[in-house]
């Protein structure tokens, strides 16, 4: 390849890139790339609250309290570090290199975890947290660049990418969970965590050396500003992404409702008035499109505060409220967490099909959040009706209650976050993309800290009971469908600020 081709594009050129199933090859090479990384992610998302407990509070109830706080502020800061990552790809480093720096962080923060001492293992977050702020938004904003703003492919795009996500996120808890229960002394009862954090960690580095050896297909997307390739500017970079790590470390460990009122409200707050003071830089339209797009944001936090119950208080009941035996055998709790990735990769072509059959009746974007945030409701719902009318004589729920929990919870994760993605790439105001993309997993972090929150009241101070879940649920169940209804009928005006955005 010659170096005029490795060149940045210049005036938001696209490249003349070969085709593969009718998209871009280097789609691919993110897809896998993703994969890995999310593979890595959600490889230890099950055992996070569970390790907590049970390496550090003794197997005690009371533990689920501080687990599910720690949890919720660890996701929050994860998705709020994308804000200073997408904006110093932007502006300083550009993505490649932001993406391959991030990668290299975050497989020393996943190896660090799986130490038994509680101070490294939350320094482990906080490295963890560090380099995915460099890695995650910058990666789904590339998947944006290969494609030209009104190429109909891009939403196309964006979905064969979330399928991506949710293979790595399908397989890693069914084989992290599998290695935990029968490699190094580890049952169903007493897994090995250690093994878990330690297949993440590799699992990073698969991330990274597909990435490395990949990029060579992107011909100078996500290339430097400017071309400027200074080896200096990396080394700034690290420095700073290593000196925010006892920064993290200190927000881990003050309470989760301090990390959300004194922390992240103030730097949503800050987010939304730079997009916002861009957007009406460049003119009346971009106003306008950054407007709608705040808005949603907000919608966004509501869902993801109830739908990442999964690694925190869905976690908790499936360990004690559900029952999971088949004969002799007993379903891994970790095995839940790939419930909702199958029924992703199951649905998403059906939910696509249902879309265009609709034509013109298709749901606006804002109508499709409001759907998800519906759907979202009904899973507490179910949750509600097992816990006050299908306990067995043990106590338990049916296995198949939580089992379809996480299935509605999936539609309705379908219905927005795919979409959101490429939405950001066409509202945003065209400087701030990455920062834009920042702010959509800013919200998405505020929500996973209120989830913590949340959680941390379902199992009340000395664990979950069916009383407390129940009373918990229930709240959640009003709380979205009042406010999914409530999108509903607000998104012709949100429609008319998107100007045409579909």
């Amino acid at each position: 390849m010659s170096a005029v081709q490795d060149l940045p594009p210049k005036g938001g050129d696209i490249p003349e890139f070969q085709q593969i199933m009718g998209h871009p090859r280097p789609l691919w090479m993110l897809f896998m790339t993703e994969f890995w990384e999310r593979f890595a992610f959600y490889g230890i998302r099950w055992a996070l609250t569970l390790y907590i407990v049970t390496q550090f509070y003794g197997g005690e109830g009371s533990g689920q309290d501080p687990a599910s706080k720690l949890y919720g502020a660890y996701l929050a800061l994860v998705y709020a570090a994308a804000i200073f990552g997408g904006y110093i790809a932007d502006k300083v480093l550009g993505y490649q290199r932001s993406i391959l720096l991030g990668a290299v962080i975050m497989a020393a923060g996943l190896f660090m975890v799986s130490m038994p001492n509680q101070q490294i293992f939350t320094l482990g977050l906080a490295t963890i947290i560090s380099g995915n702020g460099l890695f995650k938004p910058n990666i789904s904003t590339m998947v944006g660049k290969l494609y030209a703003v009104g190429d109909e492919r891009r939403d196309s795009g964006f979905t064969i990418f979330y399928m991506g996500i949710n293979l790595g996120a399908f397989i890693a808890p069914i084989l992290t969970a599998a290695l935990a229960n029968h490699l190094m002394g580890g049952t169903v009862d007493a897994p090995a965590y250690k093994i878990v954090f330690i297949t993440a960690g590799i699992g990073m580095l698969i991330s990274l050396v597909w990435f490395w050896f990949g990029r060579v297909h992107l011909k100078g997307i996500g290339r430097p500003p400017g071309g400027d390739d200074s080896k200096g500017k990396v080394l700034y970079v690290l420095i700073g992404a290593l000196l925010a790590i006892p920064v993290i470390y200190f927000l881990l460990s003050i309470s989760a409702e301090t990390l959300q009122w004194y922390v992240l409200t103030p730097m949503f707050v800050a987010l939304c008035g730079l997009l916002l003071a861009e957007g009406i830089k460049e003119g009346a339209v971009s106003r306008d499109k950054t407007i709608a797009m705040l808005l949603i944001f907000v919608f966004n936090i509501l869902f993801w505060m109830f739908f990442e119950q999964a690694g925190s208080s869905f976690t908790f009941l499936a360990d004690e409220i559900v029952n999971r035996q088949f004969g002799s055998w007993t379903f891994p709790t970790g095995w839940f967490q790939s419930v909702n990735s199958i029924a992703i990769i199951v649905l998403a072509p059906i939910i696509a099909w249902i879309w265009v059959k609709m034509g013109t009746k298709n749901p606006s974007i804002p109508r499709k959040f409001g759907l998800g945030l519906i759907f979202n409701g009904f899973a507490f719902l179910l949750l509600m009706f097992a816990l006050s009318s299908l306990l067995g004589a043990d106590g338990k729920i049916p296995f198949w209650t939580l089992f379809m929990v996480y299935v509605i919870q999936s539609v309705g994760e379908l219905c927005l976050s795919p979409i959101g993605l490429s939405m950001v790439t066409k509202l945003a105001p065209l400087r701030l993309v990455g920062f834009g993309m920042g702010g959509w997993f800013l919200s998405t972090g505020i929500g996973n800290n209120l989830s913590g929150i949340f959680a941390a009241m379902v199992s009340g101070e000395t664990g979950m009971t069916t009383a407390s879940a129940y009373a918990g649920y229930k709240m959640g169940f009003w709380i979205l469908l009042i406010f999914g209804v409530l999108l509903f009928l607000i998104a012709p005006l949100i429609q008319k600020l998107m100007h045409g955005v579909k």
